[in-house]
């Protein structure tokens, strides 16, 4: 079957995505070849984007994270349109992403499960008041809350949980869907690399220019960048 073919016999799909879905927007990807894992800096990305980091270097921490992770001017791609109108016509139920862009939300989907938060939503560690991407952005060194704590980004680190309530969610959806599609991640993150394991539907399509660990068990393959294969399904 095509992919049109298995789109168009299912109004039961699963959107699971990563950074590959936003690098046709000019996001990098953190693993490619030219990913944010291959720049330099005085520390290695990974360290930079850990707990421990952030509590002990939290300005150097923000140096980066306004640097590489803010990312303004980016528009979603025929990627993120497509499952966007799939959701519209009821058929795909809901988008699952390893991304912190927002860039689902901005073209149109509303059923987005977010493992690793978001850079549009931003905290004080004291009070819990939120603030949004433009005040970390124009703030200096360290951005405080007008209660005098410091502010977190609404995202995931390095030694840091998933929500359960993500996680819990985004096991309901995949283990209920007819079908399954994996885009833009070579799924080695876990856990989230491991909830392809509870798919129980027929159908599971992968969509990623490299190879995958899960190539072997999917029905459809497809190393096409994804806004050009999603871009050309008609919905």
């Amino acid at each position: 079957m095509t992919l049109q073919e298995i789109i168009d016999s299912s109004d039961n799909i699963v959107f699971f995505g990563g950074a590959g879905v936003s690098t046709e927007s000019g996001i990098p990807d953190f693993r490619s070849v030219d990913g944010l894992y291959n720049m330099k800096y005085d520390y290695p990305p990974e360290t930079i984007l850990s707990h421990t980091f952030f509590m002990n270097n939290t300005e150097e921490f923000y140096k980066f994270y306004r640097d590489k992770l803010i990312v303004k001017g980016v528009k979603p791609n025929k990627a993120h349109i497509a499952l966007a109108k799939l959701e519209e016509k009821e058929k795909l139920k809901a988008v699952i992403t390893q991304n912190i862009d927002g860039l689902h939300q901005m073209a149109g989907s509303k059923n987005v499960l977010e493992l690793h938060g978001s850079t549009l939503r931003n905290y004080c560690m004291d009070c819990g008041k939120s603030y949004d991407i433009d005040y970390i952005e124009n703030s200096k060194g360290v951005p405080k809350c007008e209660c005098g704590g410091i502010i977190k980004p609404d995202v995931v680190l390095y030694e840091e949980m998933l929500n359960d309530d993500t996680i819990t969610k985004s096991v309901q959806y995949i283990s209920n869907a007819d079908v399954l599609i994996i885009g833009g991640t070579s799924l080695n993150v876990y856990p989230a690399a491991g909830f392809i394991n509870y798919l129980k539907g027929s159908k599971l399509v992968i969509i990623n220019k490299a190879a995958t660990s899960a190539d072997k068990n999917a029905d459809l393959v497809i190393s096409e960048p994804i806004g050009e294969v999603l871009g050309s399904l008609k919905i």
